[in-house]
C-alpha cells in the first residue's frame, strides 16, 4: 500500500505527483496537522496566516481520471495523534472581541476519547483539506474553492464518501488538516488540529458534470461551497443540490424546491473567517428505492 508523507501548501495542477495509483486502489495520506506540527505546547498565537498553513500530503496522480470525470474518494481510515491543539486567534469568529488569546493541547486516549475542563467526549475525527488540482493558477491550501480545498466540513469522516470535479489530468489529489473533533462553523478558527494517518480508496467517475465537492454520508447528500458572504455560498451549494436531485429523481426544478423546502439539511462548514470565505453545505436525506445522486 503507498504511504504518502510529503505536503505541498498550495493546490496547483503543476505540483509532481508524490505518487501514481490506479483507480480502485487503496493508499494513505500521512498528514500533518494544519500548523505542520509545529505547535507542541501552550503557546499564545495571534494569527493565521492562511498561505502558509494547512499543509496537504500529495498530490497523487489517478490513472485514467481526465477533464469532465469525478474523482470518487472513500475515507475508510482515520489513525490519530495522541494529542492535538485547540486555540483561538485574533481577528477570527464571532467571539474574537471578548476572548483571550489561548492554546490548550488536549489528549486523546487509546479508546478514542479527548477531554477539555472536565467534560469528556468520543472524538470524531474529520478532513479539513482535501480537493483535487484547478487546470489554471492556484489555490492555497487554507482556501477553500470549487474543486475542495479548506473547507472544514466536519461530515468529511470515516465511512464518508466525497466527490470531487476533475480538471486536470490524474486529478492530482490532495488532503491534510485532520480534526480529531470540530463543531460546526470551527467558531475560533480551530477544531482539535492533529497529525493522522487517512486511508482512502480512490475511483475514477467517467463524464459526470460537478460543479462542486459531494460527500456522500450513510444518510444524505450535501454539497460543500463557499463565498466570501454566506447567502452567496449557500445559494451556489442550493443551486448544485437542486440540479443533482432533479437530474437522478428525473423532477421540474419547482418539485425540487417544494421538496428541498420540507427536508432540505443546511450547515455551516467553516465561517469564522469573515474576509475571506464562508464554507457551507447544503443536502437531501438518501430515500429508499430513489437513485443514487452520484454514479
Amino acid at each position: 500500500m503507498k504511504i504518502i508523507d510529503k505536503s505541498v501548501l498550495r493546490f496547483n495542477g503543476s505540483n509532481k505527483p508524490e505518487a501514481t495509483v490506479e483507480s480502485g486502489e487503496v493508499l494513505i495520506f500521512r498528514a500533518e496537522d494544519c500548523f505542520g506540527n509545529a505547535v507542541q505546547e501552550e503557546i499564545t498565537m495571534a494569527e493565521a496566516n492562511l498561505e502558509y498553513s494547512n499543509p496537504a500530503a500529495g498530490p497523487v496522480f489517478v490513472n485514467g481520471a481526465e477533464k469532465g470525470d469525478v474523482l470518487k474518494v472513500e475515507i475508510l481510515n482515520i489513525d490519530l495523534n495522541d494529542h492535538g491543539v485547540v486555540c483561538t486567534f485574533g481577528h477570527c469568529g464571532p467571539f474574537q472581541d471578548k476572548s483571550e488569546l489561548r492554546t490548550r493541547i488536549l489528549k486523546i486516549s487509546k479508546e478514542g476519547k479527548t477531554e477539555f475542563k472536565g467534560i469528556e467526549w468520543f472524538v470524531d475525527p474529520m478532513i479539513g483539506v482535501i480537493g483535487t488540482s484547478p487546470a489554471e493558477g492556484e489555490v492555497a491550501c487554507g482556501y477553500a474553492f470549487n474543486l475542495g480545498g479548506n473547507m472544514d466540513c466536519n461530515v468529511i469522516t470515516v465511512g464518508s464518501t466525497v466527490y470531487f470535479p476533475v480538471e486536470v489530468p490524474g486529478a492530482l489529489l490532495q488532503m491534510g488538516d485532520i480534526h480529531a473533533s470540530m463543531g460546526d462553523g470551527e467558531l475560533t478558527g480551530t477544531g482539535i488540529e492533529i497529525q493522522g494517518d487517512i486511508m482512502v480508496r480512490v475511483s475514477v467517475i467517467k463524464n459526470f458534470e460537478l460543479n462542486w465537492p459531494v460527500v456522500e454520508t450513510k444518510d444524505a447528500w450535501y454539497v460543500c461551497a463557499n463565498d466570501q458572504r454566506l447567502e452567496p455560498a449557500y445559494r451556489k451549494a442550493a443551486d448544485e443540490i437542486r440540479r443533482l436531485v432533479a437530474d437522478a429523481y428525473e423532477w421540474d426544478y419547482t418539485d425540487v424546491a417544494l421538496y428541498m423546502t420540507l427536508r432540505g439539511l443546511m450547515g455551516a462548514n467553516q465561517t469564522c473567517l469573515d474576509d475571506d470565505f464562508q464554507s457551507v453545505r447544503m443536502g437531501v436525506p438518501k430515500v429508499p428505492g430513489k437513485p443514487a445522486l452520484i454514479k
